[in-house]
């Protein structure tokens, strides 16, 4: 059994006590997300591992959708590729083992509130990695890893932010899987088939705010559009 990080131990232990209650009271399980999976990321918390997240209908968003911002304190928007699995990740899985697991791939959006600032380990994975709303494309059963996918980012009619390279940030997409059902194994959860995984952004986050439309695209998964408000 690999020794986890203390606390990354104590962090997954809040965070999946607040799942199971997520669950009790009606959300439905759709997946994980992974959060601070860049070298500099990493480096900044001290850690040797990406950390993992949860996912539940509650914060799926369709295409398209406007999010009310009001209240938030530090919005992100971070372009990420999902994995989706078409059976369980057994126990001790290798690379061969997720290979063959993956199902597909689409593009996707996540929408994060940074705060407070990213400091203390345990408090970042209690309170789910910042997650507030994630928005799936159409999935590509016929593509199962990043090569020749492009992307980039558009604000209201600008390119913000590009990448020829969506592992660069995030490391190869079949570790980045190996890595979240090894921890979620360690922890007492599986990655199990219809998971999606959300593998962490492709470019630096993108701060974001009120009154922005922004399209991300990752060609060719697709085209991803949402807009940002702030109704009283």
């Amino acid at each position: 059994m690999i020794e986890l990080d203390e606390r990354i131990a104590a962090g997954m232990r809040d965070q999946l006590a607040v799942r199971r209650q997520r669950l009790r009271d009606g959300d439905q399980p759709l997946g994980w997300k992974v959060g601070f999976g860049s070298p500099a990321a990493a480096a900044q918390l001290g850690i040797e591992r990406p950390l993992v997240g949860f996912l539940t209908d509650r914060g799926l968003l369709p295409d398209g959708a406007t999010v009310d911002v009001n209240g938030w304190t530090n919005p992100i928007l971070e372009p990420e590729i999902a994995v989706y699995l078409a059976r369980d990740l057994e126990p001790g899985a290798s690379l061969d083992d997720v290979g063959a697991a993956i199902g597909g791939l689409s593009a996707a959006i996540e929408l994060a509130d940074v705060d407070p600032p990213p400091t203390d380990v345990r408090a970042i994975l209690a309170g789910n990695i910042f997650h507030r709303y994630v928005v799936l494309g159409p999935v590509d059963d016929t593509r199962m890893t990043a090569e020749g996918i492009h992307g980039r980012v558009v604000r209201d009619g600008e390119e913000i932010a590009s990448t020829d390279d969506p592992t660069g940030l995030t490391g190869e997409l079949g570790e980045v899987v190996r890595l979240t059902g090894e921890l979620l194994e360690i922890c007492g959860e599986r990655l199990r088939v219809d998971d999606v995984l959300i593998t962490g952004s492709v470019v630096p986050p993108v701060p974001v705010g009120a009154g922005q439309r922004l399209v991300v695209e990752l060609e060719p998964l697709g085209r991803l559009v949402i807009s940002l408000d702030a109704s009283n």
